[in-house]
């Protein structure tokens, strides 16, 4: 080839991984042994009488389709494909287009590979470490700012925890607690950690009880309370503060006290934003002023992604938030209500529930009354106590649920009794539609009220569901209608064969689908977690999923959710309303070739799921 041929090669290859990853020589000497192949339009890939080689399309395209001739994968300029590994016996490719294509040896590959340890990188990386690398890319086109939040929560225990023995004093512990000056004391019984307390509970529970400061401590100690290991991230800490309305958390590790951090301690952190905002919302006064404090999520999603936050952080501070919307909503509403007749939950669904929303989404929400609930007795308190509640988050810009899947239609509030019977009808006797409604109540977490109603509820649920067969192939089923884009040809994006489009729903296309798989395989398993990737641990821990399989996933699921919040924060801060369609021109070639990857994991998770419940056209 002449040089001025050979110089337009090395430039092309250039711009491709893993050539990128190439110094000029090695390039340049690589290119030397290439060869350059013209296949006609119609023609089978690889050629009949080719060589053991590697190729580059440098134009044209080449088509991938099954058994069924559905259309699998489409391939285009700067696509590297291993001739051997192409295809296999379910699937054939052919050029759709004439294609040019540039051939490289396997021996040079190989050699190639075994001398640049970030070539071979490349090829060996799984999925899942490829986008993990990838995702800086995404976070470069952002200001970026160190994440504090990202570091383990044993970096903020500053001093050895002060303790008491249960039978020390209230008087005495206050005299420590003044002392120091300290806002809470731990409550150790041997190496046991026993509770807690802060100064808040001498006030509320000795003082203002009348209780003798002469009683000991345990009788007004949070006993038992809830606790953190010191490998934790400061930001899983202050969600959990944040979700249980407590300030102090302690830190115990292999059962060892190390020590106690506070909400003061990480608010300094910069990140922290998403947890004093929700402090601002719990003490607010009024549910009119409840509005102005949710409308600053947006600005809090802008902020958290140039702070270099992930996308389940986003996802868990936007949904702690708007837990304490609704928190505060139901203690406003008792206060003007008066206390409830009988205990109740009220529940999240959806992406709150899993805690995964973002800014502003629609509502989804329940609530699970006791069973000594009687509708003629108390359904008056409870249907305006769910009416204020919802149109409360209405005007805090969570908007009234499409399909009226809220707490304040009376067919989503019923006693524990109901709800589990109508679970058990559903899962017994489904159809599409069941399963379509089932859906919005199988990612119900608690926000407020009795845990042990909704422990009831998932336990029904998980242990009904792993008997249900049908209704997880109708499940199967449903999610097949969410398939995801095949793969980008050129800047188009491929939702069925044949069919192009500008711009597509990242949530409804790549996010829901993995959603959906995680939800499936726990539910098959009789897993109660509820959100997506404690889904995914949880199917590797049960062995329902390979580890390696799980990881590909929830990377994936980041990647995917990280593209989206870029997207909506560019939106943002355009003065636009967020929306979930991304437009592939405005993602790099590096990106784009990445969702390739994606999609074709989720198709082919589709896929299996289809055969296992033995559901037809299960193909992507």
């Amino acid at each position: 080839m002449a040089s001025v041929e050979l110089i337009e090669i090395r430039e092309f290859l250039a711009e491709f991984p893993p050539f990128s990853l190439l110094d000029e020589d090695a390039l340049a000497a690589l290119v030397a042994h290439m060869s350059i192949r013209y296949l006609r339009r119609g023609s089978p890939f690889p050629p009949e009488d080719a060589q053991p080689e590697y190729y580059v399309v440098r134009k044209g395209a080449i088509e991938q389709r099954d058994a069924d001739d559905r259309l699998l994968a489409k391939y285009a300029e700067g696509d590297l494909l291993e001739g051997d590994g192409a295809a296999d016996a379910e699937t054939r490719m052919r050029a759709i287009e004439d294609v040019l294509l540039y051939c490289i040896p396997r021996e040079d590959m190989q050699a190639l590979r075994r001398a640049d340890a970030a070539v071979d990188r490349h090829f060996r990386r799984s999925l899942g470490e490829r986008l993990r690398h990838v995702q800086r890319s995404v976070g470069e086109r952002v200001v970026f700012r160190p994440n504090l939040m990202g570091m383990p929560v044993s970096s903020f225990v500053t001093r050895a925890p002060v303790t008491a023995p249960p039978g020390m004093s209230i008087r005495e512990v206050a005299a420590l607690m003044g002392n120091r000056p300290m806002a809470a004391m731990l409550v150790v019984d041997g190496e046991r950690l026993a509770g807690i307390v802060t100064d808040r509970d001498l006030r509320a529970r000795c003082l203002a009880t009348g209780l003798s400061p002469e009683s000991p401590i345990s009788a007004i100690m949070t006993a038992d309370p809830r606790t953190l290991g010191e490998g934790h991230t400061a930001f899983e800490a202050l969600m959990i503060m944040t979700r249980r309305g407590i300030d102090h958390l302690p830190i115990v590790e292999d059962g060892a006290l190390r020590g106690l951090v506070s909400t003061r301690d990480l608010l300094r952190s910069q990140s922290a934003n998403s947890a004093h905002l929700a402090m601002l919302v719990r003490s607010c006064e009024r549910a009119e002023g409840l509005p102005a404090l949710s409308a600053e999520l947006p600005e809090l999603q802008i902020q958290m992604l140039a702070g270099g936050a992930t996308a389940a952080q986003i996802g868990q501070a936007v949904s702690s938030i708007a837990d304490a919307l609704a928190s505060r909503l139901i203690e406003l509403a008792i206060a003007r209500q008066g206390p409830p007749p009988v205990p109740f939950a009220w529940l999240a669904g959806g992406s709150q529930g899993r805690q995964e929303q973002s800014s502003h989404s629609d509502q989804d929400n329940a609530m699970v009354l006791d069973d000594a609930y009687r509708a003629d007795e108390h359904g008056a308190y409870f249907e305006a106590l769910a009416r204020f509640v919802n149109d409360g988050l209405n005007e805090c810009g969570f908007r009234y649920c499409p399909g009226e899947i809220m707490a304040s239609n009376p067919k989503w509030r019923q006693p524990i009794g109901e709800w589990l019977a109508g679970f058990r009808h559903w899962i017994r006797h489904t159809d599409e539609t069941a399963a379509k409604v089932m859906t919005n109540f199988l990612d119900l977490r608690l926000v407020w009220g009795e845990p042990r109603l909704q422990q009831a509820l998932a336990t029904g649920v998980a242990e009904e569901s792993v008997r249900g067969e049908r209704f997880l192939a109708q499940l199967v089923e449903n999610m097949l209608a969410n398939k995801p884009p095949l793969g980008f040809f050129r800047s188009l994006v491929m939702l069925a064969a044949g069919e192009d489009a500008r711009r597509f729903d990242i949530k409804t296309r790549g996010i829901i689908p993995i959603v959906d798989l995680a939800r499936i395989q726990s539910l098959a398993a009789g897993i109660t977690e509820v959100g997506t990737v404690a889904r995914l641990h949880a199917c590797v821990a049960r062995k329902v999923l390979s580890a390696e399989s799980a990881s590909e996933l929830e990377e994936a699921f980041e990647f995917l959710g990280l593209l989206r919040i870029r997207h909506q924060v560019e939106q943002l801060r355009a003065g636009g309303e967020p929306d979930n369609l991304v437009d592939p021109e405005r993602l790099t070639s590096l990106e784009r070739r990445h969702l390739k990857d994606v999609f074709s994991v989720i198709a082919g998770m589709q896929r299996t799921l289809s055969v296992r419940y033995a559901i037809g056209g299960g193909g992507a």
